[in-house]
C-alpha cells in the first residue's frame, strides 16, 4: 500500500503534504528490504544453531541446551542454592531451534512482523523489547508448568510480542497489513485497535490457532517437540499491552 496516512503531530500543526513529515517517515521502504538489526538476529539465530547440532558433540549439545534453554523448575528451588542459569534463561532460551523447520518458520514471521516494528522503534528499543518481551513469555509459561522440568526454546514468543505490537498501528483503518509503510500510521489505543475489524480478526484466528495447539491438534513445526503455546500467548499479549511504551513516536489520527 503506498499511500501515506494521514497523521498531524502533538502540537496540532497538521502537514499539508508529505515533505513536511520527518526525513525518516518520507522514505519509500522496498518491500522486501530488512532492517539491518532484523538480518543480524536472523545471521546470530542461524550461527547458533549450527554450532548446537552440527559443531558440538553430543554431550556438549546437551550442556549448551540445558545452560542456555528455560526451565520452570529452576524457580521453584532457592537461586542461591543454583547456579545463575536462572538470570540469563529467560531470554537465552531464545535463541535455540529445535530444527531447521523451527527456526525457518520463526524466520520467516520474524522478517514479516518484526520489520515494521524495527522501522518503526529503532534498533537499539528492538533488542529491548527482545529481553523484556522473552522474558514476559517465559515466565508466562513458568505460571502455567511451574516446578516442571519442560524445557522452553524458540524465539516465538518475541515473534508473537512483535505481532501483538504490529497490531497496534500496522493494520490500516482500510483492511489489510502494511509490511512496507506501517510504521507510519498512528499507533491505535488499547480499545481503539480492537474498532479495526482486520486486527479483531488477525487476534482471533492466532488466538484459535494457538487454542488448537493447546488441545492437541498437530500444526506445523509439531515436530520439532511440543509447542510452547502458552508462551506464545504471554508473549503476543506483551506486545499489544505495552507497545506503547516502547514507541517514540507520538501521532494522533487526523
Amino acid at each position: 500500500m503506498d499511500e501515506r496516512p494521514d497523521m498531524v503531530p502533538d502540537d496540532g500543526a497538521t502537514p499539508e503534504n508529505e515533505t513536511h513529515l520527518p526525513p525518516r517517515q518520507r522514505e519509500r521502504q522496498p518491500a522486501f528490504n530488512m532492517p539491518t538489526i532484523l538480518l543480524l538476529t536472523l545471521a546470530f539465530l542461524i550461527v547458533i544453531y549450527v554450532v548446537q547440532e552440527y559443531v558440538l558433540g553430543d554431550d556438549a549439545r546437551d550442556a549448551f541446551i540445558v545452560t542456555l534453554a528455560f526451565t520452570p523448575v529452576r524457580y521453584a528451588f532457592p537461586l542461591s542454592d543454583q547456579g545463575l542459569e536462572w538470570l540469563w534463561t529467560p531470554v537465552t532460551y531464545s535463541f535455540l531451534h529445535g530444527s531447521v523447520e523451527h527456526i525457518a518458520f520463526n524466520g520467516l514471521w520474524l522478517a514479516a512482523f518484526g520489520t515494521p516494528v524495527v522501522r518503526r522503534i529503532g534498533a537499539w528499543r528492538y533488542i529491548v523489547f527482545w529481553i523484556l518481551s522473552a522474558a514476559a513469555a517465559a515466565f508466562f509459561h513458568a505460571a502455567l508448568h511451574w516446578e516442571q522440568e519442560t524445557l522452553l526454546i524458540g524465539a516465538s514468543g518475541v515473534v508473537s510480542a512483535l505481532m501483538g505490537a504490529a497490531c497496534r498501528f500496522a493494520f490500516p483503518d482500510g483492511g489489510g497489513y502494511d509490511r512496507t509503510h506501517g510504521h507510519l500510521y498512528p499507533r491505535q489505543s488499547i480499545i481503539g485497535a480492537f474498532s479495526n475489524r482486520t486486527v479483531v480478526m488477525f487476534t482471533a484466528m492466532w488466538f484459535v490457532g494457538n487454542i488448537l495447539v493447546a488441545v492437541g491438534l498437530p500444526l506445523i513445526g509439531s515436530d520439532a517437540g511440543e509447542i510452547a503455546w502458552d508462551a506464545h500467548i504471554g508473549g503476543f499479549l506483551f506486545g499489544f499491552l505495552l507497545f506503547g511504551f516502547f514507541d517514540p513516536i507520538r501521532y494522533r489520527s487526523v
